[in-house]
């Protein structure tokens, strides 16, 4: 699994720590982190989707080049 690193302000590592160890929801931080991007990103294609903005099945993630245009 790729590693990448995030600057965030202290109050939000903060909050987000709240939500971790035994506790919390979450066992640690990444996994914290994963799930958030993960809904986040849910929410986004849903919006994209009212607004008719999702791509084709098979096309997620790719953008149109001049040769793909026929």
């Amino acid at each position: 699994m790729p590693k990448i690193s995030v600057e965030m302000p202290g109050e939000l590592l903060a909050d987000l720590d709240e939500h971790v160890g035994d506790d919390g929801k979450f066992v640690n931080r990444s996994d914290a982190i994963r799930a958030s991007v993960r809904k986040t990103l849910d929410v986004l294609d849903e919006i994209d989707a009212r607004h008719g903005r999702l791509a084709e099945e098979g096309t997620e993630g790719k953008q149109a080049t001049e040769g793909d245009a026929e």
